[in-house]
């Protein structure tokens, strides 16, 4: 039996050599698939469109942390997500940085020097900004743990409400109460059927005025035109984004150019290709001892 591996050149040569020391079969690309039936597990992007011939499958391991972009699986199939302790920490900082430039007001003064403008703004001290932080999973708790030692009020949100050493969590029924005091609205939520297009009209109007939204979640969690009518309205003042819809964003979008946006292309992180390998490993290894599988996905939950 042997992981069959469907992702980039870079995986393609380190996958095999992390598999070799670890005595374990691998198989890269379909073309190099002898027998169908002795593949048990897939790690990819995006699987085959046709399962039916890997009669042995048992998991398919999504080789970045997201699973949105995945049709649906057999019901017996299992669906992990890629943990890497790499990938945390990259969305970690990209939010730090990204919170860190909307409570310094960073897209007026970039705006600023395209013009040669010198003026200065109102310079606030972090603890007077509450940052509210949607989705408090491994990554919303390291970023919430991160921002309040900076010396920001930090609050978050989930689905559950699930409580967080330090940190006011709110669940799915408090929105509203969790929306009115944040002064930067920071997402990092799963996209399911319940998170899609959150970033909208209905959200942006019960923030305070003036706020900042930071977005590093899914491009479909955000209403692009929600969006710009909330900053013409001055209802936000800016927004940072790493993920947009469609992505990529397409040339002469108005986003682009909006000086009040500043927007970078989906790389809050990127999977390390061993980090990658070693929890493909650590899949196999759980379901061939009966353990609970590392980063398995809840089908009915999305996440």
């Amino acid at each position: 039996m042997a992981l069959l591996l469907l992702s980039t050149a870079e995986r393609g040569e380190v996958w095999p050599r992390v598999f070799a020391e670890a005595g374990e079969p691998i198989v890269v690309g379909e073309t190099s698939v002898m027998d169908p039936a002795a593949i048990d597990h897939i790690a990819c992007w995006v699987p085959p469109h046709d399962l039916s011939a890997y009669t042995g499958l048992r998991t398919v391991i999504s080789v970045g942390a997201g699973v949105d972009h995945l049709p649906p699986l057999p019901a017996d199939v299992a669906l992990s997500r890629t943990i890497a302790p790499g990938i945390e920490a990259m969305v970690r900082d990209w939010v730090v940085m990204a919170t860190l430039m909307a409570h310094r007001d960073m897209p007026t003064y970039l705006a600023q020097a395209r013009e040669h403008l010198w003026k200065a703004g109102r310079v606030m001290d972090a603890r007077a900004r509450t940052v509210g932080i949607l989705g408090m999973g491994r990554i919303g708790r390291l970023a919430a743990a991160s921002l309040g030692n900076l010396g920001f009020r930090v609050r978050g949100w989930s689905l559950s409400g699930r409580p967080v050493d330090g940190i006011d969590v709110f669940s799915a029924a408090e929105l509203d109460a969790f929306l009115g005091g944040v002064d930067i609205l920071v997402c990092l939520l799963p996209l399911t059927k319940a998170t899609h297009g959150i970033l909208g009209k209905a959200v942006f109007a019960k923030l305070p005025r003036g706020a900042r939204l930071v977005h590093a979640g899914r491009g479909a969690h955000l209403d692009m035109a929600a969006l710009l009518n909330a900053l013409d309205a001055g209802w936000l003042a800016s927004a940072i984004l790493d993920v947009t819809d469609p992505e990529p964003l397409p040339k002469g979008h108005p986003l682009w150019n909006d000086p009040r946006v500043i927007v970078t292309p989906h790389v809050a992180a990127q999977t390390d290709a061993r980090e990658g390998a070693l929890h493909a490993l650590a899949v196999i290894r759980a379901v061939r001892e009966g353990l609970p599988i590392p980063g398995l996905v809840a089908r009915e939950r999305g996440y």
